[in-house]
């Protein structure tokens, strides 16, 4: 890194050729987790593989994470959902003005409020007009899994960063982001990226904190949701390796100004970049972009 990124964004982009994309993992792959039924008693529709606590990846010192889509529906709820289960303290946002799904045709979307609104009460609100219709598009199954993971869709620009996130302890991940800061943020799109980036400029990095803020370009769509949410847990897999490697470099504190004390090295923030590029090799048909920002 050359320059200041507080000063000037100048961010590293990857891309390859476009290739079909790979086959979506079976949903059926994925353990139920038990929530409230509403009309038609539905539970966890996306059955997700409980965290396997004696694996490597799921011990010692963890990354963490934020994944952040338009709607906080479908792509940053897949990524969420997938690392909680691999335990990486995880929360999720969206940058859109208004939370908007697909209604009975393009020009009568249903719309709701950030931050207020649950994901139950779409489900039901939905389940009420026309069953058939949001269970065929998808939109059904979508809700009774973010439902399992948060209370409701959250809004990025909303987000009081280092404020103690205390009241989302029964979210999914929550453990670990109690004190409302991460170290990675990964979008799912490139609008969404460069909202973020924008963002955070404007709040002038106040805290002084880095975080990496990645765009692995994701469709909106339920199948490549779940394409792209497994790329995004393996992606964090590979981040959190080099995070620990530096750590432990480091005797068992950051040196890269992650921790609580100090100076700055550039050691793990050096990593990243190569890290990406042989994770993009792995997945050509996610192209990502890549920036160092601060809180």
């Amino acid at each position: 890194m050359t320059t200041d990124p507080r000063l000037s964004r100048d961010p590293r982009r990857i891309s390859t050729p476009p290739q079909p994309p790979p086959p979506p993992p079976p949903p059926s792959s994925l353990p139920q987790r038990q929530v409230p039924s509403t009309h038609d008693g539905a539970s966890d529709g996306h059955n997700s593989p409980r965290p396997d606590s004696s694996s490597p990846q799921n011990s010692g010192y963890k990354l963490k994470f934020c994944t952040v889509c338009a709607s906080n529906q479908n792509r940053s709820m897949e990524a969420h959902l997938r690392l909680s289960l691999a335990s990486y303290p995880v929360v999720s946002f969206g940058t859109g003005s208004l939370v908007r799904l697909p209604g009975p045709s393009i020009n009568q979307p249903n719309v709701y409020p950030f931050n207020t609104t649950s994901y139950n009460t779409m489900y039901s609100e939905l389940f009420s007009k026309d069953p058939r219709l949001y269970r065929a598009n998808g939109l059904l199954t979508m809700l009774e899994r973010n439902r399992s993971v948060k209370f409701g869709p959250e809004r990025w620009q909303d987000w009081a960063v280092g404020k103690p996130r205390l009241d989302h302890k029964d979210d999914r991940g929550s453990s670990g982001t109690e004190g409302g800061v991460v170290d990675v943020v990964i979008t799912c799109e490139e609008r969404c990226w460069d909202a973020v980036v924008d963002n955070l400029v404007e709040r002038e990095g106040r805290l002084n904190r880095p975080v990496h803020v990645i765009n692995v370009d994701i469709k909106d769509n339920h199948e490549e949701a779940l394409v792209g949410g497994k790329a995004i847990l393996e992606l964090a897999d590979m981040l959190n390796a080099a995070a620990r490697e530096e750590r432990e470099k480091g005797g068992g504190e950051w040196r890269n100004g992650h921790g609580d004390g100090g100076g700055r090295s550039s050691s793990f923030d050096d990593r990243v970049p190569d890290v990406i590029a042989v994770w993009q090799e792995k997945w050509p048909n996610l192209p990502a972009l890549w920036t160092l920002a601060w809180f």
